[in-house]
């Protein structure tokens, strides 16, 4: 082998060890891209997740909402709870907490106290839910004179509060404002209904003890709020005594009742402000509720199955409708027919009365007696008589 030969072998030697360290930086590089993406994207989920909600329960209440490309009609609606209805009472009771269990305005303000979650100005309709309206929890407790103090781990940016149980005016929220949008989704054909936003308000006398005043507190974003409505179960009717629905699938389900007081338009009017009288007002609300329940159901041509219990149905209706109609002439009339009855009684007995008067006017009468008369002169003779006698005597 010669010196020529042996250099080639070296050359080639040397090209390969330089080849598998330009390998190995290469892998050390991306492995090191790859471990600060890594951690890059769990920092960014960790920012994304609500304070004190586990990375779990977000994925769990996690819902892709569609886009407005993806919506092919959307109304939002906004309702008032007022939770002295039977269907709404979930949300207020219990109204002290018991055996882990607390209503939802207590719920709320612990989260907020404890920064857990964040809320978002009342703008009287304009609701903006960025950085820019985000509620100071510390103003907010101070313009509604509710007592706290610092809790432990407050520093001025990040301030945290305890307040006491018998601090929460928990009684004197009595309604809630809700943002309900109604959605038909063109990608699966469906209508859905979510609520967006909830809003505490308070009803709180005057210095006169005159009529409750309404102060509505903040908005709250109920995807926020969702994760934590997951956790708590509730009473929803007085017949089943178990906590078997949480506040999660209350709203989900509409199980509350609220009455409609106002639909998003241009002009940001209310329908109290667009209807002042109350008969209009209350047609104008059935109108819309009506709308929107048989939106879905006008988008489709019914099949022959649903014609045929569509006619069934609108016949025995109008049977039913038919039969209350006889039922209630038949009433009528039977009423009608009971005073002209006693008036052909009455009648009655005022012509038999009549006739038997008539009857003994014609009756014969009885026929007198004549007795024999005295005759005059055989009396005055005698008497004429005797007193002659006694003048001669």
């Amino acid at each position: 082998m010669t010196m020529k030969h042996v250099n080639r072998y070296i050359a080639a030697l040397l090209l390969c060890l330089s080849a598998v360290g330009a390998v190995a930086q290469d892998s050390s590089q991306s492995s090191a891209v790859m471990r600060r993406q890594g951690d890059r994207s769990r920092r960014d989920r960790d920012k994304s997740t609500t304070p004190g909600v586990t990375e779990r329960m977000q994925l769990f209440m996690e819902t892709t909402e569609p886009s407005e490309a993806d919506l092919q009609w959307m109304r939002v609606i906004y309702r008032q709870l007022d939770l002295t209805k039977p269907a709404n009472t979930p949300l207020y009771y219990p109204d002290e907490p018991m055996e882990g269990q607390e209503s939802l305005f207590r719920m709320i303000m612990r989260l907020l106290a404890s920064g857990e979650m964040p809320a978002y100005e009342y703008l009287d309709g304009r609701e903006a839910f960025t950085d820019k309206y985000r509620l100071k929890v510390g103003d907010m407790l101070e313009r509604f004179h509710i007592l706290n103090s610092p809790a432990k781990g407050s520093t001025e940016k990040n301030p945290r509060y305890e307040i006491d149980d018998s601090d929460v005016p928990a009684n004197e929220v009595l309604s809630y404002y809700i943002i309900e949008r109604w959605e038909f989704d063109k990608r699966s054909n469906r209508m859905r209904t979510r609520v967006e936003a909830i809003c505490p308000v308070l009803h709180r006398s005057g210095d006169f003890y005159g009529d409750a005043v309404k102060y509505p507190m903040f908005w709250v974003k109920m995807d926020d709020l969702r994760p934590h409505l997951a956790t708590q179960n509730i009473f929803t009717s007085d017949d089943n005594n178990l906590a078997t629905c949480t506040y999660a699938d209350y709203f989900a389900m509409n199980l509350y009742d609220g009455e409609i007081y106002k639909t998003r338009n241009l002009r940001n009017q209310s329908l109290m402000q667009q209807h002042p009288e109350p008969e209009a007002l209350a047609h104008a609300q059935d109108s819309i509720q009506r709308r929107l329940t048989s939106f879905e159901e006008k988008l489709w041509v019914p099949s022959l199955e649903e014609l045929e219990k569509r006619r069934e149905a609108k016949e025995a209706a109008e049977a039913a409708a038919a039969a209350n109609a006889e039922d209630s002439e038949n009433a009528e009339s039977a009423e009608a027919s009971a005073p002209s009855e006693k008036k052909v009684s009455s009648r009655s007995k005022r012509g038999t009365k009549r006739s038997s008067d008539k009857a003994d006017k014609k009756k014969p009468k009885p026929s007198k007696v004549k007795r024999p008369k005295e005759s005059k002169s055989s009396g005055s003779s005698g008497a004429s008589k005797s007193v002659r006698n006694r003048r001669k005597r």
